[in-house]
This record gives C-alpha cells, sequence and structure tokens, in this order.
C-alpha cells in the first residue's frame, strides 16, 4: 500500500458529509491516528497508534470491515431519515452518501499487512492482525432502508427495550426476558393485550391500556412479555417513570416520525390527589394539543382501580365543589381506552401456575409433593399469586 494511499482515506475521512458524525467515534478517530502514523512512516508513532487501534477494534469485532459496516448502518443522519419515512431526499445528499458508501466499501479492505508494511519484521510479528471481509456497503444500507419499519435504524435497531429520565432515552441492554409462555392462568387478559398490540403494527386504532389488579398478578410481565415477542416485527418497548409525566410530549414528539412502534410503559401509577403529574398524564391521553402518535399507545400498571390515593379527610374537606373534585380525580382511569383487570388466583389457579412453570423451568417433582410444598410457600408469602408461584419453582431449581 502506498503512502499517498494512507494520506488519501485520511482526506476522504475528514470530508465526510452525510456520515460525519461517524468522526465523533472512537474507532474512526483511532484509525485515522493510524493512517496519519503509516504516512509519516515513523515505526516507533506507528506501533503505539496501531495498538490503540486495534485495542478499540477488538473491544468490539475481530474483523474491521464488520466493525465499520456496523457504524455506517447505525448512524442517524439525513439520509437514513428521509429514507426510512419514504421521504425524498434532495438530489446532492442522495449523491453524497452514494460516494461514501463507495468510499467506506474500500476503506474496509484496510488490512493489518497494509499498516504493517514499514514495521521492523520483529515488531510487525509481535503486533495482533484483524480480519476484514469483502463488503458490499451500498447494498447493505439500502437492505437497513427497506427494513427500517420492523427492525429500525439508529440505536433503535441495536436494543428493543428503553429507559426516558432525567438523561433522555437511555437503551436497557439486559432487559427482562419474561416470555409469553411463562404467563400462565391469563390468557385472556394476555390475549386482549397482544391483540391489542398487533393492532398498532398493523396501523389501526390501538387502545390505551391500564392494567389493574393484585399484586403479583402478571401485569407488569403482560407487557414485557408482548415487548419481547413482538420486537422482530418492529415494537420498541419504553418505560417512563412517573416523575417524568411532564417530559411526554417531548417523547412523543421525538418518536412520531419514526417508522417503528412504540409502548410507552408506565409501571405501578398512582398519584396523590395533589400530584402535579396528574394532569400530565390526563392531558396526553385527551385533551392536549399533543396527542399520541399514530405509532404509540400507553399502556400503564396499577393496583389502584381509579389511581389516585384518596383519604377519607378529603371526601369531608372543605371544598365547595367537592363532587366536582371527585370526578376529576377518578377520571384519568376512563381515558384509558381499555382497563384489564388481574385478580389474584384461587388455590387451584395457583397450583395450575405452579404446575406449569414447573414444567417450563425442567423441575422434577412428584405432583403431590410439588402441591404441598407450594401451598406451604404461599402461606409464608404474601398469598397465592403468578408471583409466588415463580418465586417457588425459582426457590425449588435453587435447592434453597
Amino acid at each position: 500500500m502506498q503512502t499517498n494511499s494512507y494520506q488519501l482515506y485520511n482526506q476522504k475521512l475528514n470530508g465526510l458529509t452525510v456520515f460525519r458524525s461517524l468522526l465523533d467515534d472512537a474507532l474512526l478517530q483511532r484509525l485515522q491516528a493510524l493512517l496519519s502514523a503509516c504516512e509519516k512512516d515513523e515505526w516507533e508513532g506507528l506501533v503505539s497508534a496501531y495498538g490503540a487501534f486495534v485495542s478499540t477494534l477488538f473491544e468490539r469485532d475481530i474483523d474491521f470491515s464488520h466493525a465499520l459496516l456496523e457504524l455506517v448502518l447505525n448512524d442517524e443522519n439525513r439520509f437514513l431519515l428521509s429514507a426510512a419515512k419514504g421521504e425524498a431526499c434532495p438530489v446532492l445528499i442522495s449523491r453524497a452518501a452514494q460516494k461514501e458508501l463507495e468510499f467506506f466499501t474500500e476503506l474496509a479492505s484496510f488490512s493489518s499487512k497494509d499498516a504493517k508494511i514499514s514495521l521492523p519484521e520483529e515488531i510487525a510479528a509481535f503486533l495482533p492482525d484483524w480480519e476484514t471481509a469483502p463488503l458490499d456497503f451500498q447494498a447493505a444500507y439500502e437492505k437497513r432502508i427497506a427494513d427500517a419499519p420492523k427492525k429500525g435504524y439508529g440505536i433503535f435497531a441495536r436494543y428493543h427495550v428503553f429507559s426516558f429520565g432525567a438523561d433522555g432515552l437511555q437503551p436497557v441492554k439486559h432487559p427482562d426476558p419474561q416470555s409469553l409462555s411463562q404467563l400462565s392462568g391469563y390468557e385472556r387478559e394476555v390475549g386482549i393485550v397482544m391483540r391489542n398490540t398487533q393492532a398498532l403494527l398493523r396501523g389501526g386504532t390501538p387502545s390505551n391500556l391500564l392494567l389493574y389488579g393484585d399484586a403479583g398478578t402478571g401485569k407488569s410481565s403482560t407487557i414485557k412479555a408482548v415487548a419481547n415477542e413482538l420486537q422482530e416485527q418492529g415494537l420498541r418497548l419504553i418505560e417512563i417513570k412517573k416523575s417524568q409525566l411532564f417530559r411526554l410530549p417531548a417523547l412523543l414528539e421525538l418518536l412520531s416520525e419514526n417508522p417503528l412502534k412504540f409502548i410507552i410503559f408506565i409501571d405501578d401509577l398512582s398519584f396523590t390527589g395533589n400530584d402535579e403529574h396528574f394532569s400530565a398524564l390526563k392531558a396526553t391521553l385527551e385533551g392536549s394539543v399533543t396527542a399520541c402518535a399514530k405509532n404509540t399507545v400507553i399502556y400503564a400498571t396499577s393496583n389502584r382501580r381509579h389511581l389516585v390515593k384518596e383519604t377519607m379527610g378529603e371526601r369531608s374537606g372543605d371544598d365547595i365543589h367537592l363532587n366536582d373534585t371527585l370526578q376529576e380525580l377518578m377520571s384519568l382511569s376512563a381515558r384509558f381506552g381499555m382497563t384489564i383487570t388481574f385478580q389474584k388466583p384461587d388455590k387451584e389457579g395457583y397450583l395450575s401456575i405452579v404446575r406449569h412453570l414447573a414444567k417450563e423451568y425442567g423441575l422434577e417433582l412428584p405432583e403431590e409433593e410439588l402441591c404441598t410444598k407450594a401451598e406451604a410457600f404461599a402461606i409464608r408469602q404474601n398469598g397465592r399469586s403468578p408471583r409466588t408461584a415463580k418465586h417457588f419453582v425459582e426457590t425449588q431449581m435453587a435447592r434453597l
């Protein structure tokens, strides 16, 4: 490889426009430092730059071509956003994107052998090699655009569960692996949530859902399991805390142009009578200028049917228009399109869940012994519930 080739690669990297944000990535920054060191042909500086580049590369992949392709495919830029939404991108931007993708195809073939040309043989033998592979970046990028409605782009292509807080949208790298097969005894309730979510994915008119009921009955687990089951169909789950509800309109605005579909998940929702977050959610559900986009639904769970904690003192207070106040407090739950009730199972229902989970987990115990121990465990815990059943089976599996 000629010295002017190193210089040309660096100049083209510096001239990126559509994919310019890639220059902020540590891998490309260290690649540029390596190319500069190769160009100067000073082997002591080259060794240091080589080691830094390979160290960063090996944290992601041993194949530079695939690591570079991953960066390119996950970059959010004007060209990708326009194409994913089916909008026509300005010709100049489209041409620039095509040229840069052709350049990335060429750059992906940059090998460890190319970087070691000027090094002493003993040093070159000491430094580790990386792999490369022939890849067509243009074809891969066109496929990413075509798959955007189901696989997304940027951070949404890499993760399917997110949290939303003070730092904005953050991926959950190790989400709860809850599956639908583990949800026994609540097939009707789970079916409603599933059908409503599938309507969202089809572009229909789904409802915002309130999952209400006893603690430990699987309300949150149902939502997580549905999100896990449908992630390949373009569904993403975003959990938002009650303290961040005032930022809900901004989140909905952020998601409105995304080709994916989103569940906004609010867990264990309840308010006090004077809670400032009460009005924020109420306005978003119905009546606000900022309505839910067509690609989002709100799913909330609560142990309270009317979501608002009341005291007898509040009901007998000095409010002149007490009835109006009470009606306002109870109106929030009515603004969800549907309320799904989860109730604690009876004894037979509980044992049925235990037997189902024991089979799922591969727990081998005689049925009579299994049921006897499960009943005793429920008495020691908080009574019969799917959560108690799951804890019992997990305890037995761990042989505690």
